[in-house]
């Protein structure tokens, strides 16, 4: 499909990669793991790609499944500066191949002296320039300590939430952002659905056990892609989903990195759980098929009949931090 610009016919086809990695051990440097990525740049670029997707917290191993109380210990998994010494090489790359690129990992900043940590995503464009900043929105697990747990997943103890769902125009379109859980709301994409999004761009790693619902262990991978595929139809829009991978620290991650069209439709897929790439060529006018039918937001949504979703957070109000039973 095309766009008429100025009477020329200007097609908006973005050639992606999903750039999954496997495991990253704990003890793996970042300057070693920044080869990886630029590996697997280098190969998007042999492919024709304008963009590399790569995981959430994709620069060290997955630091929240461990309980630690030692704040520099903590720290040194938080990036202070981005490009920083050792991630610069990626942003050189970038600008040298003339790819964009779009990366999740631990961020820590102090404003007006105060320190804040987040689970954070950065869009790069094709000169090696940072365009946009996504900060993780819907924090899971737990914030103390929980020893039963095979393995903890402690990310309200180690980061703040981000505050919302924004887009920018880049690669010929409208792109946004969202981290690992944010894609299991349906809020998430459908906040950036009332912007025109086109893509949304999707960093996770997602162990294949659920301590606290070990019952949906065999359902991990169908969830994973029912929700991305859920989320780009309901909304017309991209979605490319890439997984930090594998058995890293001796807990296995599902993978399942993929693309996503705006029919729902899996374009791309990787298919081990190591290092790899997944390609596709998105068309982006494919997402007014949608968005100016079945989802023509402006025709057909009645958002007077959708007063709960932002007056109570659950089923139930809080009221001095404890639980009250609704009236409504």
């Amino acid at each position: 499909m095309f766009k008429r610009i100025e009477d020329k016919i200007v097609a908006r086809f973005v050639n992606i990669a999903a750039g999954q990695l496997g495991p990253v051990a704990r003890n793996e440097t970042r300057t070693e793991v920044v080869g990886r990525l630029m590996t697997l740049m280098r190969q998007a670029s042999c492919n024709g790609c304008d963009l590399i997707v790569y995981p959430e917290l994709a620069l060290t191993t997955f630091f929240p499944r461990w309980y630690m109380d030692d704040q520099a210990e903590i720290d040194a998994f938080f990036e202070r500066e981005m490009p920083g010494p050792e991630t610069q090489p990626l942003f050189d790359l970038a600008r040298e191949l003339g790819i964009g690129f779009c990366i999740g990992y631990a961020e820590l900043t102090i404003e007006s002296d105060v320190v804040r940590r987040h689970n954070t995503s950065i869009l790069v464009d094709k000169s090696g320039a940072i365009i946009s900043k996504y900060r993780k929105v819907h924090l899971p697990g737990h914030a103390e300590h929980e020893p039963w747990r095979r393995f903890q997943h402690l990310e309200k103890r180690y980061f703040q939430p981000g505050s919302g769902f924004g887009v920018v125009d880049a690669f010929g379109g409208i792109v946004g952002m969202a981290i690992c859980n944010d894609r299991r709301w349906p809020e998430t994409y459908r906040v950036m659905g009332l912007q025109g999004v086109e893509m949304v761009l999707i960093g996770y790693n997602t162990p294949v056990h659920n301590p606290p619902a070990p019952e949906h262990d065999d359902l991990s991978l169908f969830h994973n892609r029912l929700v991305m595929q859920a989320g780009a139809y309901q909304n017309g829009t991209w979605v490319v989903g890439v997984a930090k991978a594998g058995l890293e620290e001796g807990i296995d991650h599902i993978g399942g990195s993929c693309i996503v069209a705006p029919s729902g439709q899996i374009v791309a897929a990787c298919t081990t759980k190591g290092d790899e790439i997944a390609l596709a060529r998105c068309d982006l006018d494919l997402c007014n098929s949608y968005k100016r039918t079945i989802f023509n937001f402006d025709i057909h949504r009645q958002p007077h009949a959708y007063e709960l979703i932002v007056e109570r957070r659950g089923r139930y109000t809080m009221a001095d931090g404890l639980p009250v039973p609704s009236s409504r």
